[in-house]
């Protein structure tokens, strides 16, 4: 599974930067990521289970994962619309996250197992998507295109 994981995410890579590069607007692409990656860098440091290289490192994976949308929902707000095959995955990996917190719960309920990191982490990410979760309901659902209301 892991390299299925490895090459799948390398082929999305090829696609972003090759095929499909055409279709990056870089006039609203403003957002700086540094303005994530630095404070969730630091967190890692912070807040971590074991003060190691690997744990720092597992530690700053989960919470740049938990503000990785906000690029993606500011280009949206910056435009006021997106396309429906961007709202479509953008709802998935929502979705997918929502669903680890059915995951947490069953672990917990059956293995006695909590952390703490990747449960406050997950609870931001959702807490993120919870607008564009509405917007995609309330519109695209619908078979209007996702904007924003003026």
């Amino acid at each position: 599974m892991k390299v299925i994981y490895i090459g799948c995410a390398y082929a999305t890579v090829y696609l972003i930067y090759a095929k499909f590069r055409a279709t990056y607007d870089g006039n609203h692409d403003t957002f700086r990521a540094e303005f994530l990656v630095v404070p969730v860098g630091g967190l890692a440091f912070l807040v971590n289970h074991d003060f190691s290289p690997l744990e720092i490192l597992w530690t700053f994976s989960i919470y740049l994962e938990s503000v990785a949308i906000l690029p993606q929902l500011f280009m949206i707000s910056k435009t006021g619309e997106a396309e429906t095959i961007t709202t479509h995955y953008l709802f998935c990996l929502g979705v997918y996250r929502a669903l680890y917190l059915f995951n947490w719960i069953w672990r917990f309920y059956f293995e006695g197992f909590f952390d703490m990191i990747a449960i406050v982490a997950g609870v931001v990410q959702t807490i993120l998507y919870c607008d564009f979760f509405y917007l995609y309901v309330t519109k695209v659902l619908k078979g209007k295109k996702l904007s924003l209301p003026a």
